[in-house]
Formats: structure tokens, C-alpha cells, sequence
């Protein structure tokens, strides 16, 4: 796997390449792919499921609690309840109209989940019955940005009449994680055939502790059938696989006709996450990393037999980069834009004649070409209304923050995917930060992001190599600092609840104990493996 970094340092005002006039991400240690809000989802579709975070899980039967990530504050009774068979939702007291029937959606998706796939047939008892619901959304507005407020409280009684959950939230986004974790209350009971939950009554209030929580999915290695995704790594030098109408022959580069993304593809796939909570960031990545485009378009490459980095000295590759961005600005609604900027060897620069007489005529050496490449396409990218983000190099958090700059952090050896030797515990400890002390610099690091790089992943296991390690990345960056566990041994039966809860759901998560994507090592119990 190519070296990339993975901090990303969102820069201030400036001139330079490290304090530009708009916000400019960039990252620390290896590669990544990104999307804010972590979403709750369980299945290829699924994928989704780290952005919103709050993530479904089993409850034992037992005191503890069995919340995946654990919310900031929960108390719980000792009471069993029963989930009606024909519960229903109501939004009595809420201004959020649902015109777009996303509650609603959201709400049959959970009840569906609950079920897992069981047939719930037995007989409602008299009492004891959530019959309800109810949702309260204060604000009327469901435009998904970043830094949306995703708090929201929920409370299951044990009194009154009909007895219904109460869900209240500022957003409609809070009440999507609320309503998931209200699923993980509840489970299918064999003997009464019914949807139980137990330990009534719950108060639960929670707000996630970062708001950006990414999951980086890589669709230029291996072409990935997925219906959702978060950072969206599109391209890169093995295949160009997404229709840019501006420049129609860039997908020239896909590995075949049949591995593309089409506009209306990707249209989808962005009204898919925004229903279920999750921004899509797309990426490409310039100059590095860009020999697939010059299959529709050789101008690109600096010559045939010299092809990366793109040419600085050609007036139309920047002419194909603004095309590609103003594409994007009609699909990519999100914030940020990632523009990469990682691992370009600049050889090809000077070894072509009419780039080297360039770079002599405009009195630049080939850090100042990068420098000049890098700027320009970031003023692009703010002209079609985006703030940039690009890599950067290896444990710079630190130092990012105290420039005042904004970062989103992704350690190579923690939060890479690909790494199979990365151990869930890795996953959970690593702490964005780690040598971060001032309260002012500590606010400047707004998240983290997990990294599915797609060397080695392709449709056929990329979600047992996401999961469950992604899930205790996930927990790290919604649980409060104060109540993430020290030692990961101490949350190792909750996370393997959660894993089974994944499988139950349709979700190929690998088991808890051994390294990445790896087998069930004996026979035995979901929650042993």
C-alpha cells in the first residue's frame, strides 16, 4: 500500500499552501477515505453504519449495559416491557414536518431491524405494552451540514397510558440516532414470540463527543457495487471509474465498461446517506495519483512514456480539474472537497523537456510547481463553493493545531483497515488527542477517520475487514473521554454483542478476537468468537 498521511489540518488564513484563505484539511500518516458523520447502517448498504455512529446492538440479560458506543449519560430500571406487534410512530409537539418522510423511513427501518428477521407472532399481554413513538424534532429544517446538532434524549417509562417512548431532539439527525438506539433496547424473545425490551425505565441523553467521524471507502482499486459510502476515494491511478459529463472520456480509465459510477449513480448514493444522517465527501487525488485520467485524455500526462504527475505546465489539466468540480458541486452538496496531494514524485517534471522549460521560464523548482499545483486547484475548489482538504505527513496533529489550523486525525498503524495485523484494541485506543494539551488547540481537532484502502478489498469481504474494529474506532470518537474504558479488555463482551448483532442483521462483521477479517478460530457461541 502507498504511503499517505493522515492528519487533516483544516488550514486559516494565508497565502501559503499551509494557511490558505479558506479551510484546507490535511492529514497525517498514510491514506484515508472520508465522510463525516458516522451513520447507523447494517449491511453493504450499510456502511453507513460508522458515520452516524450510534450503531445497534444486543442487550444481555443482565444489569450492565450493552449500548454500542455507550451514550453520555444513561440510567435504567429493572422493568420488562413488551414492543407492540403494530407499535407506532407519532410526532406530536415536533415542527419538523417530515416532508421527506425521513423519520418515517427511518422508523420502519428500525422496527424491520428489531425483528431480525424472525416471525413475531406471539400474543400482546395487557400491560407492559409500548404502543408508540413519539418523536419531538424542534427545528423544521433538514438540510444536512456539518456540525449539525445530533443530540437528542430518549426515554422509555414504565407508566401512563398508552405507554410510548419519547424521543426529543434539536434535528432530525439527533432523532435518527436516537431511534437506533432505542433498536438496541430491544430484542426478539423465543418464548414469548414477541419484541421484548428489558430494564425499563430508560433516560438516556446523548451528543457525540467529535462531529466529524469518517469512514474512508476506496472504489479506484477494486470497483465496489456499493449503495452508500462516506469519504469517497473515487479515483486514483489504477482506474477512473465515475461519469464527469464536463470531460466525458476521464471514465476511458475504469477497469471496464461495466465497473463505472454514472452521475445518477452517485446522485443516489448521496440521497441515500443524507436520509440516513451522513454527509458524502468525494475526493480526487492531484497531482499524484492521476495516471488514469490521461487514458481518455494523454494531454494530461506529461508524456506517453512519463505519465504521473499530472502537467503542471498544461493549462487544461486545470481546465479538467475545475470541470470535475463544478460536476461535483451539483452532486457532492457536503462542505469539504478532498483533493488528496499525497506521495507525488515530481521526476516526471523535470525529465520532460517541455515541463522542465517551463518550470526555468517561470523561475520554479519543482517544490515550487507543487506548491504552485496545489494552490491552484484549491482555488478551484473554493470557486465552485468548497473548502479543501489534502494530505499531509506523519504526526502533525500537534503541530497543526497549535498553528491554529483544524485537523481530522487517522493514524496509518491505528485506524488503517487494511492493516490486517491492527488489532480492535488498537482501534479503541487510539486517542485523537494524544498530545494535545491546551483545552483552545484540543476544540481544533473536530474528528477522526477510519481508512478501508481497496488494495486488497473487494466486494467479496470489505465488510468483515471493516468490521467490528471500525465499531471501536467509532466508540472513541462518540463516547465522552471520561467514559472510554482504559483498559479494552473491559469492553470486549460489549463489543462482541455488537459484532453478533451486525451478523444478526445481515452484516459480515469477522470476530472479535484474532486480528483483522479473520475466521471463527472453534466452534461456539457468536459472542466467544
Amino acid at each position: 500500500m502507498p504511503f499517505r498521511p493522515s492528519i487533516y489540518p483544516l488550514h486559516a488564513a494565508s497565502s501559503s499552501l499551509h494557511y490558505h484563505p479558506h479551510h484546507t484539511c490535511f492529514r497525517e500518516g498514510y491514506q484515508a477515505y472520508h465522510l463525516a458523520n458516522m451513520a447507523q447502517a447494517l449491511s453493504l448498504g450499510l456502511l453507513l453504519a460508522f458515520l452516524a455512529i450510534r450503531s445497534c446492538i444486543a442487550i444481555e440479560l443482565t444489569d450492565h449495559i450493552d449500548l454500542w458506543p455507550m451514550p453520555t449519560s444513561v440510567s435504567h430500571g429493572t422493568q420488562r416491557l413488551y414492543v407492540s406487534t403494530d407499535i407506532t410512530m407519532s410526532m406530536e409537539g415536533s415542527t419538523y414536518p417530515d416532508g421527506k418522510g425521513i423519520l418515517k423511513d427511518a422508523f420502519q427501518r428500525v422496527v424491520d431491524l428489531m425483528k431480525l428477521n424472525h416471525v413475531v407472532d406471539g400474543v400482546n399481554p395487557s400491560s407492559f405494552v409500548l404502543t408508540g413513538v413519539n418523536v419531538v424534532v424542534h427545528s423544521p429544517e433538514d438540510e444536512l451540514k456539518f456540525g449539525v446538532d445530533e443530540s437528542y434524549n430518549l426515554s422509555v417509562p414504565t407508566a401512563g397510558y398508552p405507554l410510548r417512548v419519547q424521543i426529543e431532539a434539536q434535528t432530525v439527525f439527533g432523532a435518527l440516532h436516537a431511534l437506533q438506539t432505542f433498536s438496541q433496547l430491544c430484542y426478539f424473545d423465543f418464548t414469548s414470540k414477541l419484541i421484548e425490551l428489558i430494564s425499563a425505565p430508560w433516560t438516556i441523553s446523548d451528543t457525540p463527543r467529535f462531529p466529524y467521524r469518517g469512514l474512508l471507502i476506496d472504489t479506484s482499486r477494486h470497483y465496489l457495487p456499493v449503495t452508500n459510502v462516506l469519504h469517497w476515494h473515487i479515483v486514483d491511478a489504477q482506474s477512473f471509474p465515475i461519469e464527469i459529463p464536463s470531460y466525458p472520456k476521464l471514465w476511458n480509465g475504469s477497469y471496464s465498461f461495466s465497473e463505472r459510477y454514472t452521475t445518477s449513480d452517485a446522485v443516489d448514493i448521496v440521497r441515500y446517506a443524507e436520509n440516513r444522517g451522513v454527509n458524502v465527501m468525494a475526493e480526487i487525488d492531484v497531482p499524484g495519483h492521476a495516471l488514469s485520467w490521461g487514458v481518455g485524455y494523454p494531454s494530461l500526462w506529461p508524456s506517453d512514456s512519463c505519465k504521473e504527475p499530472l502537467d503542471v505546465s498544461n493549462n487544461f489539466t486545470f481546465g479538467v480539474i475545475d470541470g470535475i468540480l463544478s460536476d461535483f458541486s451539483k452532486v457532492f452538496k457536503f462542505k469539504f472537497v478532498h483533493l488528496g496531494g499525497d506521495e507525488v514524485n515530481t521526476s516526471c517534471w523535470t525529465a520532460t523537456p517541455h515541463i522542465k522549460k517551463w518550470l526555468d521560464d517561470n523561475h520554479m523548482n519543482v517544490s515550487d510547481a507543487y506548491r504552485y499545483f496545489v494552490l491552484r486547484s484549491q482555488k478551484l475548489a473554493i470557486s465552485h463553493g468548497y473548502d479543501v482538504i489534502n494530505w499531509l505527513g506523519e504526526d502533525v496533529a500537534p503541530k497543526v493545531v497549535a498553528a491554529g489550523l483544524r485537523c481530522i486525525v487517522s493514524n496509518q498503524d491505528k485506524w488503517y483497515l487494511d492493516h490486517l495485523d491492527a488489532t480492535w484494541e488498537g482501534f479503541y485506543t487510539n486517542e485523537p488527542l494524544k498530545g494535545i494539551d491546551d483545552p483552545e488547540q484540543q476544540s481544533l481537532v473536530i474528528g477522526g477517520e477510519v481508512c478501508m484502502w481497496g488494495e486488497q478489498i473487494d466486494a467479496s469481504d470489505i465488510e468483515q475487514t471493516i468490521w467490528p474494529r471500525a465499531a471501536a474506532a467509532a466508540e472513541r470518537l462518540w463516547t465522552p473521554i471520561e467514559k472510554i474504558a482504559e483498559d479494552p479488555r473491559l469492553v470486549t463482551s460489549r463489543l462482541a454483542r455488537f459484532r453478533c448483532l451486525l451478523n444478526q442483521r445481515g452484516v459480515a462483521a469477522a470476530p472479535v478476537a484474532g486480528y483483522g477479517r479473520t475466521a471463527p478460530y472453534e466452534p461456539g457461541p457468536c459472542v466467544r468468537q
